[in-house]
């Protein structure tokens, strides 16, 4: 069984965040998912915890860090061609999402990032498979 990662975000209001991922095109697996916890599908074996943030405080002892004053994390997911980069960001931006930096086109990689409604920081990065053949 191929390991899985389970990313835990705090959000303010759940309902707008399950709103904005799901009109990006995601779903969420309401088997890990409650009225404080929705369990993102990003794919496969990638899973964002989305807690209310008096949830997420419930493991760890530490504050919660202001996602709109500092950053923690960046969360970076692949995409399969510079338009599935575009069509992502664009989705982001156009549901709610702010943008975060500006968009690098290094000609075998091209990426776009946005803050999605907490603050947190995505990227998404396209390759050209070319670029990284031995």
């Amino acid at each position: 069984m191929p390991q899985m990662i389970f990313v835990n975000l705090p959000v303010k209001d759940l309902e707008t965040s399950k709103d904005f991922f799901a009109k990006l095109g995601y779903s969420f697996n309401p088997q890990f998912s409650d009225e404080r916890t929705a369990c993102l599908v990003i794919s496969d074996t990638i899973f964002a915890m989305l807690l209310q943030e008096e949830r997420f405080k419930d493991f760890t002892k530490k504050e919660i860090a202001d996602a709109a004053a500092s950053t923690e994390v960046i969360l970076a997911l692949s995409a399969d061609s510079r338009e599935k980069v575009d069509e992502l960001a664009d989705a982001a931006l156009a549901n709610g999402g702010t943008p975060a930096n500006e968009p690098q086109d290094l000609g075998f990689m091209y990426g776009r990032s946005f803050q999605d409604p907490d603050h947190h920081m995505w990227e998404v990065i396209w390759m050209d498979p070319s670029a990284v053949e031995g």
